[in-house]
């Protein structure tokens, strides 16, 4: 037999478990190169630099009319 609890889990210990589940705050950075934000360790998505580099080329959204 199997599958119960021997002991019970106090609401503070089940509260500790659950806090790791929560969302976090995305932080944002200004990019050195442009200005824009930017999430830390990750290449600017709108000048395509990380740390002074060119890392991707960005492609210029041309507006047709």
């Amino acid at each position: 037999m199997g599958g119960v609890p021997v002991k019970r889990h106090t609401k503070s210990k089940v509260g500790n478990r659950r806090s790791q589940l929560n969302l976090r705050k995305s932080t944002l950075l200004p990019c050195t190169n442009c200005g824009a934000p930017a999430m830390p360790h990750k290449y600017c998505m709108q000048c395509g630099f990380y740390r002074g580099k060119a890392i991707k080329e960005v492609e210029l959204e041309i507006k047709k009319k």
